[in-house]
């Protein structure tokens, strides 16, 4: 996997995807950078982070032949491999926060956004943003934020994260192209946050409900239980989980 180092970049998301359309990156190359000065986030958010303390980094993936409905199988897959690297840094109680945001117990500690390059109704490539917080301890404004530091009280060296995550995100891309898609959607939903719990949920109208999550259909809507006792799909702009 060829890897870009950055001292300070406005968006590694920006910078990887002008490097695609110029068609001079291969597949799985890396963007990496010390400073993100305008990261961004799901919904149009910004993503905070100091300089030389967290991850952030992006990484093309190249489809041949990708329908734009399995898109969300990039998010799962990805929210996979961040798991499993953390796991593997003994972060303890690891969820995923629908559609991919990942937590420790209740505390985010990564963000994830995704870019899709479509040509002709297919995928033919995604630009893969992670920004997961290291060695940051304060995070202003953001009660619901937290670290690797903050959690393990120690040090952690942010390229051998990249190391494992880009193991363990080649290996579940593998799993996924050999059409293995149960295995990844059912990984997926073992590990979203309050499936199966009572949980509350704020619609874009502000009304407040509650609700069980039952999962995802493949196009990554969020499958709850209402009071009505039907099980209805709700995408990402509709609905809010409150903690």
């Amino acid at each position: 996997m060829p890897i870009i180092k950055l001292n300070a970049i406005d968006s590694t998301n920006s910078y990887l995807k002008e490097l695609h359309s110029k068609n001079i990156v291969e597949d799985l190359t890396v963007v990496m950078t010390k400073h993100q000065m305008n990261g961004r986030g799901q919904m149009g958010s910004n993503w905070e982070s100091q300089k030389g303390k967290n991850l952030t980094c992006s990484v093309l993936k190249r489809f041949s032949n990708l329908q734009v409905s399995d898109s969300f199988y990039i998010s799962m897959v990805t929210s996979l491999a961040i798991v499993r690297t953390l796991k593997s840094f003994n972060i303890p109680k690891l969820r995923v926060k629908w559609p991919n945001d990942i937590l420790s117990e209740n505390q985010k500690i990564c963000g994830i956004l995704i870019e899709n390059v479509i040509k002709n109704n297919k995928i033919e490539a995604s630009i893969i943003g992670v920004g997961i917080n290291i060695n940051q301890t304060k995070f202003k404004n953001l009660p619901q934020a937290s670290s690797l530091k903050n959690i393990k009280g120690q040090l952690f060296d942010v390229e051998e994260i990249l190391d494992r995550l880009l193991k363990h995100l080649r290996y579940y891309f593998e799993v996924f192209n050999k059409g293995n898609h149960t295995i990844i959607k059912d990984k997926y939903e073992n590990r979203l946050f309050r499936i199966n719990k009572p949980s509350s949920f704020k619609a874009k109208n502000g009304d407040i409900f509650p609700g069980y999550i039952k999962g995802v259909d493949p196009a990554g809507n969020l499958l709850i239980l209402t009071e009505d006792e039907h099980v209805k799909a709700f995408e990402l702009k509709e609905i809010q989980l409150l903690y």
